[in-house]
């Protein structure tokens, strides 16, 4: 599930700090960058190397959308749906997103590259309508400048 070097190093940290659960979304962020995601036995290791349920990780998991549960594709588009960036237009983006790559919000990319995800805010409002790939935010978007994200995903993900 986790790498042995990083395995130690939860379990090295979770018995030397008073309140393990402090490892929780790091803990899982480890085991969705190594899989895409977290499936069941990953919430299951963390709850072992916290010390705690697998019920009270799935909260956690199930709680924040930058976890993910289910198979995701390998750029996940968060598109903001806060209402700086509604009144902005987001809509239209929403739109032109859903057009470009085939897919409703949920959804997967038949290649499995993209999958597009709404989301409640990015902190991006003086850059609305904004989106999230991975940790890069993009604001000010245009269909153009979307476009040009697309691609550079695509080249990226080809390396």
């Amino acid at each position: 599930m986790l790498p042995d070097s990083i395995l130690l190093e939860f379990q090295d940290r979770a018995a030397t700090i008073d309140h393990p659960m402090e490892l929780v979304v790091d803990l899982l962020r480890a085991i969705q960058e190594q899989h895409g995601w977290v499936p069941d036995e990953g919430v299951e290791l963390a709850a072992q190397i916290l010390g705690t349920s697998a019920l009270k990780v799935e909260e956690i998991a199930t709680f924040y959308d930058k976890i993910f549960r289910q198979p995701v594709g390998k750029r996940v588009i968060h598109l903001c749906d806060s209402i700086c960036c509604w009144t902005r237009e987001a809509e239209a983006i929403l739109a032109y997103l859903q057009q470009k790559l085939g897919i409703a919000p949920g959804e997967t990319t038949a290649d499995g590259l993209f999958t597009l995800l709404p989301t409640c805010c990015l902190g991006a409002c003086g850059e609305a309508p904004a989106m999230m790939i991975g940790l890069t935010t993009y604001g000010h978007l245009t269909p153009e400048k979307i476009d040009a994200i697309l691609e550079q995903q695509r080249a990226e993900v080809a390396r």
